[in-house]
Parts: C-alpha cells; sequence; structure tokens
C-alpha cells in the first residue's frame, strides 16, 4: 500500500504531465505562430492567483482506432473560474496542442460544465475557440455532446453573457458553439470560422478557395455580420473581452456596473451646433459626435466594419454603461438596409436583456428601397428591429438629430414605439416622407398641369417643408418632448438616465415574440 508521501508525488507527477502541455518544443513552434499557449491565454486573462482549474484529469473512455494509447492532456480543454477586473468569469480555453483540440465527449462535457456553472452561479462566460473540430474517432459520442453543449449555451442565454474569443481554427460543427455566444471577437491573422473548411468545400463543391477568404476575420467582420470584434492577436483579443465585460453586468438580474465619472454630465458642447450641414442631403460623420458626447469621449464599437450606414457600440454617461445605436450620414445617408435591421435589433435585444439602456443618435433618411433588397426581406428585416424596441423595457432615449422619415422613424426608436424620451435638435426633420417625395405623389397631378410645372413643384415642395419637415410639428403633437440646443446634448442625456434609472414595465405573460427571423 503507497505511503501518504508516495501518493503525493504520484499527483505532482500526474499534474506535471498535464501541465506541460505539448512540451517545449511545441510551445516554442506555437509562439513563433504568433500564438500563446491555451494555459498562457487563460494566465494572461484572469486577475493573478485567481483562476481555479476544473476538470484537469479528465480522460476520454475511447478506444477504438488507436485512442486507447492516447493520452489527451486535460481532454484538450482547460476550464474553470475566477475574477477578471475583481469580477467572477467562467472560461474555458480549447488547446491545440493536445490532439488539435479536437471536440469529443469528454472534452464537450468539460465545456457543458462550465455554462452550467456560469449560469448557476450568475457569472460570464468567456471561450477561447482553437479546435481542429470534432473528434471523428468517438462517432456518436461526439455528436451528441455537440447537442449538449448547444441547447445549455441557449438556455443560459439571456441569464449570463457570452463571449467567444476565436482565436485559431474552428471548422465544422465546433464553429456553431461560438456562434451562438453574445459577441464573437476574432484574432486578424490566426482566427477562422466555417461550416467547412477548404478541402471539404472543393471535395463537395469544387470550388477553389483559400482559408483565409472563406473563414478569414473579413470573411466574417465585413461580408457575413458574424464576427463583432477584430483584434491584432491574443494579447489583443483578450484585452478587448475585459474592455468589454467591463460594461455588462454578470447576469440579467444586475445593472451594469457604474463607475466613478470624471467628465461633468453637465459639460456643454459648443461644436455640436455647428455640425449639421446647411444642405439637407450633404453627409457627415457621426463618430465626433458619439465621443463629444459620451464620457471621456470612450466608445466601444461593435460590428465596425458590417453595416456601416449604422454604428453600434457601448459608452458610459457619467459612469453609466449605455448602448449607442446610431445612424452613419457618412455612409450611404444612414439608410436602414437588411444587414443594418439585423445589427441593430440584435445589438438592442441583447442591451434589453442585461439591462443596459439604450441612446440613439439619428439622421436617416429610411429604410433602403429597391428590388435587391426587397427580394432580400427588407420588410422582414426591418421589422426585427420594431420588435426589439417595442419588447424592450429598458430605459430608451432617442436623439433626432437631421433626418427621421417613414419607417425608419421607428426602427431608429420614436415614442410610439417605445422611447421613454425623444429629444430633437432645431436641425431636425420628422415627418413621414420628405417635402420632395410628398410634393411628386400629393401634387402630382397639379404640377403635371401647371403652365409652369418646376415652379409650381418648387411652390410646394416650399409649403410642404415649412408645414412638416421640422421638428415642432411633432413637438406640437406631444410625439417630441423637447425641441434642445445640440450642444446641450449630454446634459439632456444624463438628466433622460437619472429619471429613468429606476425604470420598471409590467407586462401581460407571454413565452416571447413571434420576431420575424
Amino acid at each position: 500500500m503507497a505511503t501518504t508521501k508516495e501518493l503525493i508525488e504520484e499527483y505532482r507527477k500526474r499534474r506535471e504531465k498535464i501541465l506541460q502541455m505539448g512540451g517545449p518544443e511545441a510551445i516554442e513552434q506555437r509562439h513563433k505562430g504568433g500564438q500563446w499557449t491555451a494555459r498562457e491565454r487563460l494566465d494572461y486573462f484572469f486577475d493573478k492567483g485567481t483562476f481555479q482549474e476544473l476538470g484537469m484529469f479528465v480522460k476520454h473512455r475511447t478506444t477504438a482506432f488507436g485512442m486507447d494509447k492516447r493520452d489527451i492532456p486535460a481532454e484538450g480543454v482547460i476550464t474553470g473560474f475566477g475574477k477578471v477586473n475583481g469580477r467572477y468569469v467562467v472560461a474555458f480555453a480549447e488547446d491545440y496542442m493536445a490532439l488539435a483540440g479536437t471536440f469529443g465527449e469528454s472534452h464537450g462535457r468539460k465545456e457543458v460544465r462550465a455554462v452550467e456553472l456560469a449560469k448557476e452561479m450568475g457569472w460570464p462566460l468567456v471561450g477561447m475557440n482553437d479546435s481542429g473540430g470534432a473528434r471523428l474517432q468517438e462517432g456518436m459520442d461526439t455528436l451528441e455532446a455537440y447537442g449538449w453543449l448547444f441547447r445549455n449555451q441557449i438556455l443560459a442565454s439571456g441569464i449570463i453573457p457570452q463571449i467567444a474569443l476565436l482565436m485559431g481554427p474552428c471548422l465544422g460543427g465546433q464553429a456553431y458553439h461560438p456562434i451562438m455566444q453574445d459577441f464573437l471577437i476574432q484574432t486578424r491573422k490566426t482566427g477562422f470560422m466555417g461550416i467547412a473548411g477548404p478541402a471539404f468545400v472543393k471535395t463537395q463543391l469544387g470550388e477553389e478557395i483559400s482559408l483565409e477568404e472563406l473563414s478569414g476575420w473579413k470573411a466574417h467582420a465585413v461580408k457575413s455580420g458574424q464576427t463583432h470584434i477584430v483584434a491584432q492577436d491574443d494579447k489583443d483579443a483578450l484585452d478587448k473581452a475585459k474592455d468589454l465585460l467591463a460594461f455588462l453586468p454578470s447576469n440579467n438580474k444586475e445593472k451594469p456596473p457604474r463607475i466613478e465619472c470624471n467628465d461633468d454630465p453637465e459639460r456643454a458642447i459648443p461644436e455640436l451646433d455647428d455640425v449639421i450641414p446647411d444642405k439637407t442631403t450633404q453627409p457627415y460623420d457621426m463618430y465626433p459626435v458619439i465621443k463629444a458626447v459620451v464620457d471621456n469621449g470612450y466608445f466601444f464599437e461593435t460590428m465596425k466594419d458590417y453595416a456601416r450606414t449604422v454604428i453600434t457600440g457601448f459608452a458610459r454617461f457619467n459612469g453609466r454603461p449605455v448602448g449607442i445605436w446610431a445612424n452613419q450620414p457618412a455612409w450611404a445617408s444612414g439608410t436602414i438596409d437588411c444587414n443594418a435591421a439585423d445589427k441593430g435589433a440584435r445589438f438592442i435585444r441583447f442591451c434589453d436583456l442585461f439591462n443596459i439602456p439604450v441612446v440613439t443618435l439619428q439622421d436617416c433618411p429610411g429604410y433602403m428601397i429597391g428590388s435587391q433588397q426587397e427580394w432580400s426581406g427588407i420588410l422582414r428585416h426591418g421589422a426585427k428591429l420594431l420588435y426589439a424596441w417595442a419588447d424592450a423595457t429598458i430605459p430608451l432615449i432617442s436623439i433626432m438629430m437631421r433626418k427621421s422619415y417613414a419607417g425608419a422613424h421607428y426602427g431608429m426608436l420614436d415614442k410610439g414605439i417605445g422611447a421613454d424620451f425623444v429629444f430633437a435638435w432645431p436641425t431636425a426633420r420628422i415627418t413621414i416622407v420628405g417635402a420632395e417625395t410628398a410634393a411628386s405623389v400629393i401634387f402630382a397631378r397639379e404640377i403635371r398641369e401647371s403652365p409652369n410645372p418646376e415652379e409650381t413643384r418648387a411652390k410646394r415642395i416650399k409649403e410642404y417643408s415649412e408645414l412638416y419637415e421640422n421638428p415642432y410639428h411633432s413637438a406640437a403633437r406631444g410625439y417630441t418632448d423637447d425641441i434642445i440646443m445640440p450642444s446641450d446634448t449630454r446634459r439632456v442625456i444624463n438628466k433622460a438616465l437619472d429619471a429613468l434609472a429606476n425604470k420598471t414595465v409590467a407586462r401581460p405573460w407571454r413565452k416571447y415574440s413571434n420576431i420575424n427571423m
């Protein structure tokens, strides 16, 4: 029978073997490729000395295809909990050096346990994805494990924030669990995600395409809209995850963490009084406006490279985290197309799930029209924004800066769809359609039969514009709460947020709205 000393020595040997991962040479090769190991990522991410690993000694039970002779350290994934900036977080980091971080039954069980722990404790979940995909040697055990993970992630959705870090390959079924998390951060050179890799695509479809083109950051941050944030490397990805977590509550029962603010909440911004061009069709950049009104000019943008006619991200007002949803007049006049509607609706619903107020800065001529948008389902996609606003129970504040026309008037948030407060600048044009469009419809016959059609047209456009294309008609009806000087915007938003700090909403019971998908 072994002595206590021998048992402890055996424990130390077993533990050290697992901690060695792929060995010094494999670690050196990884560093040469610009990547950290799974354990290095966790060491950097968590506050020093706070990470507690779970399941280090878990092993697979497969014997087929020589697997009985394969020793896979920690089953290719390291799981545990600790503190990030002083707050508890659960994380898992896939280890590409352990059988390529392949996903099998026990690997899956460890990730499921991480999700369950995060949900039970009310702590955010961060997944660091770096895997060669499904462990095919385990057959149905691998396949079934995916189902366990997917279901548990979905059941935790809306209870805890979930962040995925795409730091290596993530292909096939393996790509579904990061895509279902709330935010996806992808490294620029080493992160790849796809339902199938280039070899499989070539075999099945005959299409020749590189891994980078098919599954790299441009494929998802620019084209597909599945990546929210692009990072330069592992360190940058982990830093961005920390920054994002700082805006979020730990769970859906908490308010987002408020911090000390050294930026005067009453601060006037004189430069905003001149930001709107005199010509209504002239573009301008919304980013300086956002940075001028928020605390210390700090704006954490999400989906920066996708659907660039609109802007989403997080900022603070007097230390309070707030979601920003804004048009970008510098891109296609800030119109809302199918992709922009999806981008906004998901962002709004996330903020609503986690008690984060939303402020809109709007200058939108409307939803995008034309055959391609119609055939792509602009009505269906546009309706997602309406569902998001009407369902929301968080504080909602709308700032109308210039154009607010037609359906986009509601897609960008108006009192009728659920805004608590609506404020307009004197430059706002709040009406059903622009004066030129209205005149071409209402007065078409009169203009056509007039002795001087151009003169009649100009007269009618001017008449309609003066009557309706301004903020005063809406304010007269009570649809706009106040018309404010642009320079007072920060002060007004902070006062509104103070007033709405304890907002509560009671609704009839239902499972959820049947949102257009």
